[in-house]
């Protein structure tokens, strides 16, 4: 009895190993690439995902250093106009990111107080700012901080890596601060903040007042309390 059903089953097994649907193998390639292709897609997307966020990464860190350099290198004295050419030059070094409307630059100029005593430090004798993103404000302190006392006797900066102007020097601080914006999804790295920042020492320039000899109206200076872009500017 065992041996009739053995010999059963052995006949049905041959049966179907005989059939032509086993031996074709015409297909096995598009059934491989359809289990695999939903995992490559994914490979690729994370892939280009990874690439733009480094290019962010990249792009926000040049313009912190455009914006301080170029800050400094302003000669003699520094006018509105400069800052104005400033932000033109952040802004297009920036426009492949989408940058103008998700950023915040806060440009600081930085000097010592001439005070004496307890009250000797470090004051921000302006500060002018950029970008439509409004949720940024500078982390070190807004303008005329320090002006009277010793808030600022360290200087500006993050904690343990701060920096201070020189007697008779002055110092452009640029914070970049960028609302990542992703090319497929921000399901992949999340919400990302960029943010960097650059100090140059202003060079050859003896007055580090910010002048307005173009009489720019008030209402069109790029002042923190302002949110705008080249293309959306103040006033």
């Amino acid at each position: 009895m065992q041996k009739s059903a053995k010999n059963r089953t052995f006949k049905l097994v041959d049966r179907f190993r005989n059939l032509p649907i086993v031996e074709d193998t015409s297909g096995l390639a598009l059934l491989e690439f359809a289990f695999t292709a939903p995992v490559m897609l994914l490979i690729g997307m994370a892939g280009m995902e990874t690439a733009n966020l480094a290019i962010a990464h990249l792009q926000v860190s040049q313009i912190a250093m455009l914006v301080a350099d170029n800050a400094s290198r302003v000669r003699e004295s520094i006018d509105e106009a400069d800052i104005r050419e400033i932000f033109t030059g952040a802004d297009l070094t920036g426009d492949a990111i989408d940058f103008s409307p998700n950023a915040r630059i806060i440009l600081s100029n930085l000097e010592v107080n001439g005070r004496t005593g307890s009250s000797a430090g470090q004051w921000i004798r302006w500060q002018r700012c950029y970008g439509g993103n409004a949720s940024y404000d500078s982390s070190y302190g807004k303008e005329n901080d320090g002006r009277y006392d010793s808030s600022l006797a360290a200087g500006i900066g993050p904690a343990g890596n701060k920096i201070s102007a020189s007697p008779a020097t002055a110092i452009n601080f640029a914070e970049v601060i960028y609302d990542y914006k992703p090319l497929i999804s921000n399901r992949i790295f999340g919400n990302k903040v960029i943010r960097y920042e650059s100090a140059f020492v202003a060079r050859e320039r003896d007055d580090h007042a910010l002048k307005n000899a173009s009489s720019i109206p008030s209402s069109e200076l790029w002042k923190c309390n302002v949110y705008g872009t080249i293309d959306n500017p103040p006033g």
